[in-house]
């Protein structure tokens, strides 16, 4: 076997995503997709929209000022494509007033907006409950309609109804009660396109058929009948499969003494629950977590922290699936001023993405043309607002290179700005060092040849531009990671692969007399990712390994089940020393984060020799300890972590390099 031929074999689970044949995907997730928390932000409500308590039970009431307090575009849950399932389920817990005759009033509608036709309906009346749908054939479109006999509703009372549908068969269900069957002569149709229609809660895109009862719950569930997720239910008229967050708290009927009741409109400020609303009626005003004794301020839309509560870590949640454009090698989160929050996934194939923070959740913003883009690089000088990618293959002309987008304030995207040559470049680090700015590319390899300088570049004020400043030799590699200890600088590069073993020497270089030179060297094993952090006074390097491999050994599965490495750095013999091992599977990658005043490490485990499908762990600092295995996420193929921090709390974001799919994960803090 050749040497390129091996390489590739050996360098598999590091870089190269899953291939195979192409499998039917839904349009959608397979999961309850909570209707109503994607309308609404998860800390407050929408203006117009207003969180009230009637029998202890929180719901959301619509503004008739605002009809389209609620909805948002269709293509934020039909990421993949545009057909609304033919087999679904839509389960809705409501309480409504009493309608005079002839009365209809909407939950749910989706429009077509540029024609502003309704192609999915949901309302009620006085004595029916209709569902209607738009179909389309050669013939034309028109407008079906399949209608219950009253369910009931009026009687001032909560109810869950579910609303199952399967071709040309309609199901209702009110409270987990016997299920009232329809077959229509007119099927649902197969093939109903979302492509520019919008989701409208509560109403119809306008006042009239507004809804003014009470709405805790609106789910939508492809691909199967929700009922017997729910039922059998204690309580049938709360049969929960998932609301907002402002509206999670006490569900269910108070005891029978007026003191107990609650009114219909209920401030409460304070709570051993989640926290309230925070809009323009609660400002000023003050809640106090009792359970965590904090005190809050209200503020604009925000909670501001009077009296600090401490954090701690209770457990981890899914957050958010995020569709990428195809496998994702690398992320990375940041933060432009009076733009928001984004993440930009470095993707495998030809396109890669930027997505904005939006109503609690990443959505799409910009697609930038890549080839197979490794990671991304965010970064300042001065005003200018920098993003790097690191391209790992040449373009369709043979050319290798890397690009370098700056943000443009008038277009609020990135546009290029410079072209860098590269050879299969893996990172960008980006760093000051005595008021200057420079940029570090990680070369891979150059043909067959993995053993190529690696370049730093420096920025010419005078020119604009980056300039070759030094090279420095390294094999195969993968990272860069700068830190600062005291007045000096340091750079350290992961070498993962010298054309014959992962088993080569990593290296930490330290700035003296207006260079890099070489300060420490350490035994690494396909070394793919150096991370440093601090605690208190003590400073931490840690180095990811994914792979022992040797071109004259065969391998063996086991290979990739090896011990990544902590080390600390011993100020008395001015070097970085072994602190902790820690058993990986083939590890691409370290992200240190604190929550209140514990700190944790999250590892990418991507490959064990069987399997894609393999845990990642959060460990904790645990002092003389070290740090210990506290939680076991589930992933597949996993490359990258980042952390970050909205005002909403603390989240991480993981991407695969085996699937067009990164996940957001919440961190539940108690």
């Amino acid at each position: 076997m050749s040497v390129l031929l091996t390489l590739c074999v050996a360098l598999l689970p590091l870089a190269t995503p899953g291939r195979g044949a192409q499998q039917w995907e839904p349009c959608t997730d397979l999961r309850p997709l909570d209707i109503l928390a994607e309308a609404v932000p998860p800390d407050s409500a929408a203006g117009g929209v207003r969180v009230t308590r009637v029998q202890g039970v929180r719901g959301l009431q619509l503004s008739a000022a605002s009809p389209h307090a609620m909805s948002f575009p269709a293509s934020r849950i039909f990421i993949r494509c545009d057909l609304f399932p033919e087999e679904f389920s839509i389960v809705v817990t409501l309480k409504v007033p009493n309608l005079p005759p002839k009365k209809n009033e909407y939950l749910l509608a989706v429009v077509a907006e540029d024609r502003d036709a309704l192609l999915l309906g949901l309302r009620y009346s006085p004595t029916q409950l209709h569902f209607l749908f738009l179909r389309e054939d050669s013939a034309g479109a028109w407008q079906t309609r399949v209608s219950f006999r009253s369910p009931t509703l009026m009687d001032s009372q909560w109810h869950t109804l579910v609303l199952a549908v399967s071709e040309g068969s309609f199901s209702l269900t009110t409270d987990c009660g016997l299920p009232v069957d329809i077959m229509a002569d007119v099927p649902f149709p197969a093939t109903l396109s979302m492509q520019g229609a919008r989701f409208f809660i509560g109403s119809r895109r306008r006042t009239k058929g507004l809804f003014t009862g009470l709405l805790r719950q609106l789910v939508l569930l492809p691909g199967s009948d929700a009922t017997p997720r729910l039922c059998p239910c204690r309580n049938a008229e709360f049969a929960l499969l998932s609301i907002p967050r402002i509206l999670r708290g006490f569900t269910g009927k108070p005891e029978e003494n007026e003191v107990l009741r609650y009114p219909y409109e209920t401030d409460m400020k304070v709570t051993l629950g989640s926290r309230p609303p925070c809009t323009k009626l609660e400002d000023a005003q003050f809640w106090f977590d009792a359970s965590r004794r904090g005190l809050y301020l209200c503020v604009g839309s925000e909670w501001v922290s009077v009296l600090a509560a401490e954090e701690k870590l209770d457990y981890v949640e899914e957050h958010q699936s995020l569709f990428t454009n195809s496998e994702t090698l690398g992320i990375e989160v940041f933060v432009i001023p009076e733009a928001g929050l984004f993440v930009a996934t470095a993707n495998r194939k030809t396109t890669s993405a930027i997505y904005k923070w939006t109503d609690g959740k990443f959505a799409s913003y910009q697609n930038i043309r890549t080839h197979q883009a490794q990671s991304w690089r965010h970064f300042t000088i001065g005003k200018r607002i920098f993003l790097a990618v690191a391209n790992f293959e040449p373009n369709e002309k043979g050319q290798e290179f890397s690009v370098i987008y700056k943000w443009s304030q008038r277009k609020l995207r990135f546009t290029p700005y410079q072209r860098v040559p590269t050879h299969s470049a893996r990172d960008w680090e980006a760093f000051q060092v005595a008021g200057e700015h420079f940029l570090a590319v990680a070369n891979h390899r150059e043909g067959d040849n993995h053993n190529i300088n690696s370049v730093i570049y420096k920025w010419n004020p005078r020119t604009r531009l980056f300039e070759t400043n030094q090279t420095i030799a390294t094999s195969g590699a993968y990272d860069w990671e700068f830190f600062t200890v005291g007045p000096y600088s340091f750079l350290a590069v992961a070498n993962a692969f010298n054309g014959t073993s992962t088993k080569v020497l990593s290296h930490l270089y330290v700035w003296l007399v207006g260079s890099f030179q070489l300060f420490q060297s350490f035994q690494t094993f396909g070394a793919a990712d150096w991370e440093v952090f601090r605690i208190g006074e003590r400073t931490f390097l840690a180095v990811a390994n994914s792979h022992s491999y040797d071109v004259e050994m065969q391998v063996q599965n086991d290979s990739y089940v090896i011990n990544s490495v902590i080390y600390e750095l011993n100020v008395s013999a001015q070097a970085f020393v072994k602190f902790q091992e820690v058993l990986t599977c083939s590890a691409l990658d370290w992200e240190f984060f604190s929550v209140g005043e514990d700190y944790f490490l999250v590892v990418a485990n991507s490959f064990d020799g069987k399997t894609f499908s393999v845990n990642s762990i959060i460990y904790r600092w645990q002092g003389y300890e070290g740090f210990v295995a506290m939680h076991s996420l589930p992933t597949f193929g996993c490359r990258d972590w980042e952390a970050f921090r909205t005002a909403a709390g603390a989240y991480l974001i993981y991407s695969s390099a085996k699937e067009p799919l990164s996940r957001v994960l919440r961190l539940r803090t108690g």
